[in-house]
């Protein structure tokens, strides 16, 4: 069986890199047709679009897709394709692997944790008001009627949303891996303690899935706490479950346990389609020197085999990269 994957190069260091993870899937003889499509800068230079329909097309027929890093601009120009790209295609599940490799240099070994992180919700929706605005007037005017806490008229906001069918899928999503890979424990992280309404639903819908899962222990940490816990014990964790913001945040905590964002793989799925990219930002001042290190997008090629039910040739990718290093 031939698959059929979309391959976004990205920009800045993204060319390399994934040229690199195509070099090395393509020598396990798995049989891979790439089709190159363009997102991010490259796309908006070429299209006039960052996130071209024929790019969202050709993932959607394929279902698979493998990306290289992308520049999102901090704090204004346009939104981030990489949230635009998970939102089209309801990329749901953001799967981010840490595991300790010998001969990288980090403070902790032995490093073998995953964290799930929800994709689609939470503080990462998109719906913000800037301050000053007509918009936010309105916002804010509507708030301040309902609420005894008053929100002064020049903020800027962005909105939270939780849902129970969101989370409730996420944590579904984590105790299936979970259950498929071996692992024995998830722990749901949140700020229910604090956000009672948005976090405190998360942390219920999560409670409620742990009850259908026997076979899995499950826990639960309040997020600040989480942080701590990680850096004194992190062998007593083992898959993490949470909302889009800490797990953003969490996510590179892991990778930095385990040397860094350039060996942190990750994958994006959803219930029709699934995209895999490394973690790590374009590094644009890197680009064309040939000097960027392809390994978290290596391994995120080998989290794409495994998704393709080609296991054996994920464990060969894998075990190849340990090797060099």
């Amino acid at each position: 069986m031939t698959y059929q994957v979309t391959l976004i190069p990205g920009d800045g260091i993204g060319p390399e890199v994934s040229g690199a993870a195509r070099r090395v899937i393509d020598a396990t003889g798995v049989p891979i047709t790439w089709e190159v499509r363009e997102a991010g800068l490259t796309a908006l230079e070429s299209q006039g679009d960052v996130l071209p329909e024929e790019t969202l097309a050709s993932l959607r027929r394929n279902t698979v897709g493998l990306k290289g890093p992308m520049t999102t601009p901090i704090g204004s120009g346009f939104r981030s394709v990489n949230v635009g790209l998970r939102q089209a295609l309801g990329l749901y599940a953001n799967l981010r692997p840490g595991k300790s490799l010998q001969g990288v240099q980090s403070v902790f070994r032995d490093i073998d944790l995953v964290v799930v992180r929800e994709n689609l919700e939470g503080m990462y929706t998109g719906i913000e008001f800037d301050t000053g605005t007509s918009e936010a007037t309105e916002v804010i005017e509507a708030i301040n009627a309902r609420s005894k806490r008053q929100i002064e008229p020049n903020a800027a906001l962005s909105i939270k949303v939780i849902t129970p069918e969101k989370s409730r899928r996420i944590v579904e999503y984590a105790f299936e891996y979970a259950r498929a890979n071996g692992r024995t424990q998830v722990t749901a992280v949140h700020k229910a303690n604090i956000m009672k309404f948005t976090d405190g639903l998360f942390l219920r819908e999560a409670q409620a899935v742990a009850e259908r899962y026997p076979d899995i222990a499950f826990n639960d940490r309040i997020v600040d706490n989480m942080c701590m816990q990680l850096m004194q014990k992190p062998q007593e964790y083992d898959v993490l479950v949470m909302p889009n913001l800490y797990g953003d945040i969490i996510s590179d905590l892991v990778a930095g346990m385990v040397g860094g964002l350039g060996v942190a793989p990750s994958g994006n799925i959803g219930p029709d389609s699934a995209v895999f990219e490394a973690i790590h930002g374009s590094a644009p001042s890197h680009a064309g020197k040939n000097e960027a290190n392809p390994t978290a997008m290596i391994l995120s090629g080998a989290l794409m085999l495994r998704h393709l039910g080609e296991r054996a040739a994920a464990e060969r990718v894998e075990g190849a990269v340990a090797d060099v290093i």
